[in-house]
């Protein structure tokens, strides 16, 4: 008898510890929905082709595919998913062209981290390709870290790490080896 004892105290026991875990298991799930807040973008746009003006004059045309724009974010930004076409003109009208697979631009450092396959040319014949570039847009400053090639009518280089400015009149080079033809 004493055996039948323990079942029927048991038993209650037994139904109320499972009882009170399925019951946590629901509210503790309800909790991480409530903690969970999705990552959307708050705008986008198919097909963009954007033109940036200072003084009437325009400074920049971008075209891309896709855009989409991360405002609502602690650290806003707006991608491009599928790639940029970007050209810069400088105040005499000279034209620098820069192509990526991917690009990001964020608004509070005016960064823009450009992705896959980036190319740059300038009107003046020269092109930097890397894997991964970055433009410091407050100051005109392309740099890398990655490794490059730079073609420039007097010759061919590769190495790791450069930055130089959006004109590629002042251009610093951590490693580069290379032929270049002298002015003389």
């Amino acid at each position: 008898m004493t055996s039948l004892k323990k079942y029927l105290i048991l038993a209650p026991v037994l139904v109320l510890a499972i009882t009170s875990f399925f019951g946590c298991e629901s509210n503790f799930k309800e909790v991480q929905k409530s903690n969970f807040s999705e990552f959307v973008p708050s705008g986008e746009a198919d097909k963009i082709n954007l033109k940036y003006t200072d003084s009437g004059r325009i400074t920049v045309v971008l075209v891309s595919p896709k855009m989409r724009e991360y405002a609502s974010v602690d650290f806003p930004f707006t991608e491009f998913p599928k790639g940029i076409d970007v050209t810069l003109y400088d105040k005499n009208g000279k034209k620098t062209y820069i192509k990526s697979d991917y690009a990001t631009s964020f608004k509070s450092t005016n960064i823009i981290d450009l992705v896959g396959n980036v190319k740059i040319n300038s009107q003046d014949g020269q092109t930097l390709e890397t894997d991964q570039l970055y433009f410091d847009q407050k100051n005109e400053w392309f740099y890398t870290e990655k490794r490059f090639k730079f073609t420039d009518p007097k010759g061919v280089s590769n190495g790791v790490g450069i930055d130089f400015s959006k004109d590629f009149k002042v251009i610093n080079s951590q490693s580069i080896v290379g032929e270049v033809l002298s002015a003389d």
